[in-house]
């Protein structure tokens, strides 16, 4: 294959996922590539796409054939030494993605995430107590956005007040180009390239301004520790704001739209369906995040293609999640699956550091949200998806409320 324009190939979602219906709805299309094409190049984007299960499951698991490389909003570099996010856990592998991911893979572990647990159930009641007299609410601007934005500062030691900021920063990061042109696209590049620059300076300050404290934060970890070089922490603190907050607002709100649209709101909040059990549902069947790019690390076959070394690679997550080889009725939400062999949150050595802390905070969420109100009801048939070719959520969710 020819060399990929890289940041235009990254920018630019398949024609089929152009109109936002098809971005709401991608899973008949999925079906079909699963179908005739399960592993093919789309040359106006320059990459492979990869929709099977199977395939899907090999190309994130297999790190020596299928590299996670220095890609998309992580592919940014500035001056000096502020190449902020050349090296991360998410675009490294071993050693040093052991090295990356181990500084602050004990913050993240289960455990110690339960142990923090009571104050996560703080913040969610102080934000649903700031709603509980209304009628109305929005699900994502009231709860499913501010919440786990606030539960990543306070981990991170950054003040949660400036999240209308940090949103900002986020969603620059992950958003598709507004169409096709070539202005649209260079537009959303210098947005993510200007976002990233102002989140380098905003955590580089924070770190000198933190180098000698003993505080407990992670800023202050990342600020005090020597396995780091300067360029390191910034990009450790950048990742975990970014991904700390948009993959958990998209499942929370995917929540509350899956349990109305399949009528389980109040067998949930009674408990005669397993909060936890319907949550891994909603991973599965409406993914927050929908695909993963790698880069071919050396020439490779894969489902009878043959790929080249420096190839880029889309794994579609949401349509391994559908994959009728592995589950039983794929498009039927089951609450209660089990098995549910998912992979919303990746595969491998690049298995999501806060999949514990996400599935915390969407389990605190709605247990919350479902014992502070009786009636919780999506009012909007029309709904608009996140502007995202790799996230997969909604903009906004107005529900009434009792």
């Amino acid at each position: 294959m020819e060399s990929p324009d890289k940041p235009n190939a990254a920018l630019r979602p398949p024609t089929e996922l152009r109109d936002r219906e098809r971005q709401l709805a991608p899973f008949d299309w999925y079906a079909e590539m699963r179908r005739d094409d399960p592993v093919r190049y789309d040359e106006r984007r320059n990459t492979w796409d990869v929709f099977r299960y199977e395939d899907v499951d090999r190309v994130l698991s297999d790190y020596d054939a299928f590299t996670s490389g220095v890609q998309d909003a992580t592919e940014v570099s500035f001056d000096e030494d502020d190449q902020v996010f050349n090296r991360t856990m998410i675009n490294t592998e071993p050693p040093e993605h052991d090295r990356l991911r181990g500084f602050a893979d004990e913050r993240f572990r289960p455990g110690t995430i339960r142990e923090f647990r009571p104050r996560i159930e703080e913040l969610a009641d102080e934000f649903l107590d700031a709603i509980e007299d209304e009628d109305r609410i929005e699900i994502v601007g009231d709860l499913s956005y501010p919440f786990p934005v606030t539960v990543i500062a306070e981990l991170l030691g950054i003040p949660a007040e400036r999240r209308d900021q940090f949103k900002a920063w986020s969603d620059a990061l992950v958003a598709s180009p507004r169409d096709e042109t070539e202005a649209a696209v260079e537009e959303s590049r210098e947005n993510r390239q200007r976002a990233s620059r102002e989140m380098s300076d905003y955590f580089a300050d924070l770190l000198d301004e933190r180098a000698d404290g003993d505080g407990d934060d992670l800023v202050t970890l990342a600020a005090t520790s020597d396995d780091l070089e300067r360029s390191e922490k910034i990009g450790f603190c950048m990742l975990l704001l970014t991904a700390g907050n948009i993959t958990t607002t998209n499942l929370i709100t995917n929540a509350v739209w899956c349990f109305d649209d399949h009528g389980v709101t109040d067998a949930v909040r009674t408990g005669d369906i397993d909060r936890k059990r319907a949550i891994e549902e909603v991973l599965r069947y409406r993914s927050p995040v929908q695909s993963l790019r790698r880069v071919a690390a050396r020439d490779v076959e894969l489902g009878g293609k043959s790929i080249e070394s420096g190839d880029l690679i889309s794994t579609w997550i949401g349509s391994a999640n559908r994959d009728p080889d592995v589950f039983d009725a794929p498009d039927e939400f089951r609450p209660e699956r089990s098995p549910n062999r998912h992979i919303a949150f990746g595969k491998g050595i690049h298995y999501c550091l806060g999949a514990p802390l996400a599935r915390v905070e969407a389990d605190v969420a709605l247990e919350a949200l479902l014992e502070r109100f009786d009636v919780v009801e999506p009012t909007e048939a029309t709904k608009k998806p996140v502007p995202s070719q790799i996230l997969y959520g909604l903009e906004s969710l107005p529900c009434s409320v009792e």
